[in-house]
């Protein structure tokens, strides 16, 4: 089965919903209007589509290997990724400063959902990359940018983030890999880290690890990790490569998705001590590492909605080939293809409709971004940051965990033979699974949307959120079609369920903390649906607004059938998640612990 990127939908969001002229407008983007993004996405498609795509059920066939030390990738990867960094790839949202294109997130977001799309295991070493890149720019010296940076964007050397060890998991209290600052102020580095994507492989000529450990007399817990670059290969003055670093591969871990990309289990430390650079300040690591935590969540949303728009794909193949049974309504009187049967149909269209709807939140929260980062105005970039922060739990928690059902049901398509692997329907469910545990769970999502993103600020970014909302409710009501009528009743519904929620997680949240943290991943869940639909509620104005001046009218009618179908079967779940959340929290820990 081929991959066709959905450029026209990406386009049509970035034109229509994420305003992508206007960010145009910000200073540093005045070249990365409609017209650069076409280009630049019609492009990365013929990269992804030819040589990324075809190596994906290879992947997951013939994955990484592990031998003395070393791991081979699956062939045709590391020349694949030759090509993805002559290209430019890995540098596009980066510093032109530092050889990099320099170009917005809104862009950027959409080539990184089609190369997740391509082939999720091999997306894993860029998105890595990517988050090195940004705690360097942000916290590293000049020192380690010089040495580091431009050989990162090229896409000549990968990164690496190093958090997880055997007994700190989410819990980076636990941390004890351990750093000894030496003479010359490089430090020795010791210890064990595990699940470190990418941290052995035969794609590039150097690695770059960001590794979080404690140096001797750091306070107890999270306060006292600091953060490290150590590379595979140290680097000399002259910037070319020198010995090799202590540091090493024992082990990659067998998954049950994403095979293709190698997990390492690398030791710091058993030969003398891994030669160490300090990020930043000593005891500051954590901050420096939700840095490149930020970023990669909202990358692991993208994935999510990469590969649900893989496998819908995928199903939709399947469905107008498959010929199995009459259509109950006797349009065709012997065995057609199954895209005839109802349930079918609403399986598509679940599908669909939930990759839309995420697609489009996620390209307007990166919208968001650039405008926090880079707009001329602090007041913009203040309420700006402030929402795309709210997003960024809703875009990995909602469409990772969107991901999930809807690859679930495309095997569910093929019946039968999506549980044969031979068919691939099968690969993108066992790959999406990790997305809603990596880069922190959705419980640790959802209990960021709870204390830091609603709590801390008494509702007030949520609320004014859901004001928005009711102002598109309002435009919906005025255009007057049937459909946008349906949609704006059940966006209202949705949003008045949200508020409500919002009200008890604000009440609630000192008083009865777990009751609230009972109901936090339903809130997520809720929070997420309510965006997503807003924005196919938007979607649907523009579709409309462009079918009566006769602009594409199969997109235009399909984007509003898409819409309403997601406000009558998707957005209706939002009041059963409010009664979960705000009467059920009792019964979550009702049950004493010796009864289970």
């Amino acid at each position: 089965m081929t991959y066709s990127a959905p450029v026209k939908d990406m386009l049509f969001n970035m034109e229509h919903l994420a305003r992508i002229e206007q960010v145009a407008q910000i200073p540093g983007f005045e070249e990365a209007g409609l017209e650069t993004a076409q280009a630049v996405l019609e492009e990365c498609a013929k990269l992804c589509e030819g040589v990324v795509a075809p190596l994906n059920v290879p992947g997951d066939v013939n994955p990484s290997s592990f031998r003395d030390g070393k791991v081979a990738t699956t062939p045709g990867f590391a020349e694949a990724f030759r090509q993805y960094a002559e290209g430019g790839w890995q540098g596009l949202q980066h510093p032109v400063d530092f050889g990099g294109q320099g170009l917005p997130k809104t862009i950027g977001a959409a080539c990184v959902e089609m190369l997740n799309s391509a082939n999720l295991s091999f997306a894993l070493c860029p998105l890595l990359t990517d988050g090195a890149i940004e705690a360097l720019l942000t916290a590293g010296s000049d020192a380690l940018k010089a040495t580091y940076l431009e050989k990162l964007i090229s896409g000549q050397w990968t990164g690496t983030m190093n958090l997880t060890e055997p007994q700190a998991g989410s819990d980076l209290a636990l941390v004890r890999t351990k750093a000894e600052p030496q003479a010359d102020g490089t430090y020795k580095v010791f210890g064990t880290k595990i699940f470190i994507t990418y941290g052995e492989h035969d794609m590039a000529e150097n690695i770059v690890h960001l590794v979080l450990a404690r140096v001797a007399g750091a306070p107890e817990g999270v306060k006292g990790i600091s953060l490290f670059v150590v590379p595979k290969f140290l680097v000399n003055a002259d910037g070319s490569l020198g010995e090799r670093n202590d540091v090493h591969c024992v082990s990659i871990e067998h998954k049950m998705g994403i095979k293709a990309s190698p997990t390492a289990v690398l030791q710091y430390g058993d030969n003398g001590g891994a030669t160490g650079y300090l990020v930043g300040e000593e005891n500051r690591g954590l901050e420096y590492m939700f840095i490149m935590m930020n970023a990669a969540r909202y990358a692991v949303g993208m994935q999510g909605i990469a590969v649900a728009e893989r496998s819908y794909q995928h199903a939709v193949q399947y469905a107008r080939e498959r010929v199995q049974s009459r259509p109950v309504d006797g349009s065709v009187k012997a065995s057609a293809t199954i895209i005839h049967h109802p349930d079918v149909r609403r399986m598509l269209m679940t599908m669909r409709a939930y990759t839309e709807g995420c697609r489009a939140m996620a390209s307007v929260a990166a919208a968001a971004y650039d405008a926090a980062h880079h707009h001329a105005d602090a007041q913009v970039r203040e309420a700006n940051a402030a929402f795309y922060e709210f997003m960024v739990p809703l875009v990995k928690g909602y469409s990772t965990e969107m991901s999930l059902e809807v690859t679930s049901l495309g095997v569910q398509v093929h019946g039968g033979m999506g549980f044969i692997e031979e068919t691939g329907a099968a690969q993108y469910y066992r790959d999406a699974k990790i997305l809603t545990i990596y880069e922190g769970t959705t419980a640790i999502q959802a209990n960021d949307l709870v204390g830091r993103k609603t709590g801390r600020d008494g509702g007030q970014t949520a609320r004014a959120i859901a004001a928005q909302i009711e102002k598109t409710e309002g435009e919906l009501h005025a255009d007057g079609s049937a459909a946008a009528k349906v949609v704006a009743v059940r966006l209202e519904q949705a949003r008045k369920a949200f508020l409500d929620v919002v009200d008890f997680v604000v009440a609630q949240s000192r008083n009865d903390p777990n009751a609230v943290y009972a109901g936090s991943v339903p809130y997520l869940m809720l929070a997420g649906n309510l965006v997503a639909g807003w924005q196919m509620g938007r979607a649907l104005l523009a579709a409309q607004q462009l079918l009566r001046k006769g602009q594409d009218e199969a997109f235009m009618r399909a984007k509003m059938v898409t819409a309403q179908f997601y406000a009558e079967h998707i957005l209706t779940q939002a009041q059963g998640l409010r009664d979960a959340i705000v009467d059920g929290g009792a019964s979550v820990m009702a049950l004493p612990m010796d009864a289970f």
